[in-house]
């Protein structure tokens, strides 16, 4: 599925869960995106990915234009047919030989676009404002297709990595049970029977994917949501404390002070002294700035 959004008004940061993987592109506007303390900033012209599962990001529109992009979403079965199709038909080379711990770990990557994928992505624009494109699924395939062959034909690259490696159906799978249950009551060794593995398999499994023990994994989740909550919503502690699956607030507030070092009330104070007074606090966390002009 290819799709044009459109965002009139900064919204500030949103949650947002994908059940597939994502190709974007900012056509106009800045694009943040959050990973715990660390926020990457996306201009115009940057082409970049989204894994399965919950993505922390805020959409600017600037100098009194919208904010724009374009999002292709595809599932593991969709890319191996398309990688297999321009294997066998033109011979493309599918080996991934990118190895980096930048993008390794992470659930999104983001570079400045070569000048073939700016030229792709204007011509998709001017595309998706037809009626007769939209809903076209043989259109769509042809130019998912298209956007593909662009990426794995090009040289080595974090987005080019991401996009191989996401060939494995199994791995989709596996993700998707775990992310369906981050802000729910389940002991591991039901996760391990949801995703038919034994406990020690599943544990295994889940280091391969994540890096880090399961419980380590969740609670992190559960924290970086309610930074969210806590910035972006006037729910009491408590409240947020609870929808992010803590058993009670004294331990969410422990957890929160040993991850960030300031309680959830002093970092939503820090916060909304930022915003009334930019100069008042200094900036949390680091940026990591990609720019790209057309």
């Amino acid at each position: 599925m290819i799709v044009r959004y459109t965002e009139t008004l900064h919204n500030g940061i949103q949650s947002q869960v994908l059940s597939r993987y994502a190709i974007g592109y900012v056509l106009q506007g800045t694009k943040y995106i959050y990973d715990g303390d660390q926020r990457q900033v996306l201009t115009r012209g940057t082409i970049f990915y989204l894994g399965i599962g919950h993505h922390y990001i805020e959409n600017c529109p600037e100098n009194n234009q919208p904010y724009e992009q374009i999002l292709f979403y595809y599932s593991p079965a969709d890319l191996q047919r398309i990688l297999m199709h321009l294997n066998i038909a033109y011979g493309l080379d599918l080996t991934n030989t990118h190895t980096c711990e930048k993008c390794r770990n992470a659930t999104h990557v983001a570079m400045p676009a070569w000048n073939s994928l700016k030229n792709f992505f204007a011509s998709m624009n001017d595309m998706l404002r037809d009626e007769e494109f939209r809903g076209d699924g043989a259109a769509e395939d042809i130019k998912m297709t298209e956007l593909i062959y662009l990426i794995a034909s090009h040289e080595e690259s974090c987005l080019k990595n991401k996009l191989l490696s996401n060939v494995d159906t199994a791995k989709k799978n596996f993700e998707q049970t775990i992310f369906a249950h981050i802000f729910k009551d389940i002991p591991i060794e039901e996760l391990a029977r949801l995703t038919n593995r034994s406990l020690t398999s599943f544990k295994k499994e889940f280091r391969r994917h994540f890096q880090i023990p399961p419980h380590k994994w969740f609670i992190r989740q559960r924290l970086m949501h309610s930074r969210l909550l806590l910035i972006s919503t006037s729910k009491s502690i408590s409240e947020i404390g609870n929808e992010c699956a803590f058993p009670n607030t004294s331990h969410f507030i422990k957890l929160f002070k040993k991850e960030y070092q300031v309680t959830p009330a002093v970092y939503r104070h820090r916060h909304q002294a930022s915003e009334s007074d930019p100069a008042a606090v200094q900036p949390h966390g680091k940026e990591l700035e990609t720019e790209a002009a057309i």
